[in-house]
């Protein structure tokens, strides 16, 4: 059984740390087990190679190629691949889409130019280079809802507050 599936069935399996022989760690906390061994025996973390299929397998360098030829969670990809393949080849037997993107009618470049020539100010209307002012009339309401976003209550209670 693959130690990918032993960990992800029985998170509180105890794992023998690379770095230190003495050290148990439950599967779950393993990998944050071996970031943290590796900072502290540093001599170690250079003699050992880690596996291509599990980051878990940390073995030393001159074992490696025993390991990846026994290793079983090589299984794994290797069915990932094979299954990759036959969807690639799956999608090539598809006919292609023919759709295209519509014209864009926008114009990024120039709306930045004319931006940059009349700025925005508030309570100005935009219209080239001329500038006049736009009518703002405040509503009740308005009023209402600002003082309710700005103060958390009622225009009522803080035109009381200012009296």
């Amino acid at each position: 059984c693959s130690s990918i599936l032993l960990d992800v069935f029985d998170p509180e399996r105890l794992v023998q740390c690379p770095y230190n022989k003495h050290h148990q760690i439950r599967a779950r906390r393993f990998p944050y087990h071996l970031v943290k061994c590796r900072k502290s025996y540093p001599r170690v973390a250079k003699e050992l190679t880690t596996c291509p299929f599990n980051a878990r397998h940390l073995v030393p360098q001159a074992d490696l190629r025993d390991h990846i030829s026994n290793c079983h969670d090589k299984r794994f990809i290797e069915e990932d691949i094979v299954s990759e393949s036959s969807d690639f080849q799956r999608r090539q037997m598809n006919p292609v889409s023919t759709w295209q993107a519509p014209p864009c009618d926008e114009d990024w470049d120039t709306e930045s130019r004319e931006q940059l020539t009349s700025p925005f100010v508030l309570g100005m209307a935009n219209d080239g280079l001329k500038r006049k002012h736009r009518d703002h009339s405040v509503t009740a309401w308005s009023l209402h809802f600002v003082a309710m976003w700005v103060y958390g209550t009622s225009c009522r209670a803080v035109m009381r507050n200012a009296v």
